[in-house]
């Protein structure tokens, strides 16, 4: 049988948790949705996402529930604690410092990013397409941590990889008219068109920023089943998610 989970492989310190959900999980969605879809935005009936959030929630054994976010490809922060409001805010990356707090990121080829602190006293959660990775989506992120990048580590997640992953001179442009060095992450395919390694990117942008330990990556969700895929499967696709969170 198919692990529900993928549990990252870092240094992560005592107190701090972190796991990736696939479609193989404890769900009840039917159809291109099957069956442990965790998106609300993603077409699927919002009755089965809701019960496959509870399913999650108890499987993981997690402090609280999980705290989602309607996410936008932008940069914006999230300070988050245990408890939930009424609304899920904006904003494409949260940090946390209070126990018992579990950040949640829903993704379907878009890289997502976890943080902690050496000490285990913080953690952070971003979600990092190409648009929001290019704007400083990480950056951000790390300084919402509020402690120097040195004494912080981070775990790339399951992304689209890039011999999956071609784009246009767009993609290409906004990253490398900041960092002429980042052309090494693009592979010319056919004229104004490059496979994109998301993942080498954000790597990039994690070192400059300081940050000591950067581990994961290796994944390509285009091409492996046990993930939605938005590039491989169009809007019918679910969201999985990549979850840490502190005892």
């Amino acid at each position: 049988m198919t692990e529900p989970w993928i549990l990252p492989d870092w240094p992560a310190p005592r107190g701090v948790h972190a796991a990736v959900t696939t479609r193989h999980g404890p769900g009840i969605s039917t159809g291109p949705y099957a069956r442990f879809n965790l998106g609300l935005r993603s077409g699927d009936a919002a009755e089965a996402v809701a019960s496959n959030r509870d399913a999650l929630h108890h499987a993981l054994d997690l402090p609280s529930a999980p705290r989602w976010l309607r996410q936008v490809h932008g940069t914006t922060v999230a300070q988050l604690g245990p408890l939930a409001g009424e609304e899920e805010p904006q904003a494409d990356a949260a940090v946390a410092h209070l126990p018992g707090t579990a950040l949640a990121i829903l993704t379907a080829d878009c890289l997502p990013v976890l943080f902690c602190s050496e000490d285990g006293a913080r953690i952070g959660a971003a979600h990092a397409g190409w648009r929001g990775l290019a704007a400083g989506v990480l950056e951000a992120t790390i300084a919402a941590m509020g402690m120097a990048p040195a004494r912080l580590m981070a775990w790339l997640g399951p992304c689209i990889g890039a011999a999956s992953y071609e784009v246009g001179a767009d993609v290409r442009t906004a990253f490398v008219a900041h960092d002429p060095e980042a052309s090494g992450c693009f592979v010319a395919t056919r004229p104004g068109h490059w496979h994109c390694d998301l993942a080498g990117l954000a790597r990039r942008k994690l070192a400059a920023a300081g940050v000591a330990g950067i581990h994961g990556g290796g994944f390509d969700t285009h091409a492996d089943p046990r993930f939605y895929s938005y590039r491989r499967d169009g809007a019918s696709s679910g969201r999985f998610a990549s979850l840490i969170w502190r005892d």
